[in-house]
């Protein structure tokens, strides 16, 4: 059994801080809004709406890589993609390089909706960037793009 990293004592209030800005971030109705809305206004599941933005941003995926990105079981994410199918959100397709891999793709209807929800999701994000002065923006996407480069030269 691994034991949980401890936080170094010197970055322990930064790492409070930090908590403390996230959550406070989380709270405010422009970050929560666009996916909660949509969930409501689409009669759309957590899990049924993220399914639909990761297809819409990497186009079709197989059935365990989806689960992996929504952060459910294989055996659940099967019956979001039944749900989806059958309103006609998504389609199954087979792998022409490998006839037993399924991939899973937005139908039409799907697309048109990932669009309407990720224009929503891009205003909202707009609107909280220009809350900051150009030279802020910068710094923020800088930081956020090291930290990004970072995590994935860790690896998973």
């Amino acid at each position: 059994m691994s034991r949980p990293r401890r936080v170094r004592p010197s970055t322990g209030p930064q790492v409070r801080r930090l908590r403390e800005l996230l959550t406070q971030l989380s709270r405010r109705r422009p970050l929560r809004d666009p996916v909660a809305a949509a969930c409501e206004d689409l009669d759309l599941t957590p899990a049924q709406l993220h399914l639909l933005l990761w297809l819409g941003r990497d186009g079709p995926l197989t059935m365990g890589e989806l689960a992996r990105r929504v952060a459910v079981t294989e055996k659940t994410i099967t019956g979001v993609v039944d749900r989806l199918e059958r309103d006609r959100l998504v389609q199954r397709e087979r792998d022409p390089g490998d006839r037993r891999v399924i991939r899973v793709r937005l139908a039409a209807h799907g697309a048109r909706i990932y669009r309407r929800i990720d224009e929503d999701i891009e205003e909202k994000l707009a609107g909280l960037l220009l809350l900051l002065e150009p030279p802020d923006r910068r710094h923020l996407v800088r930081m956020l793009e090291r930290l990004t480069a970072r995590l994935a030269a860790e690896g998973p």
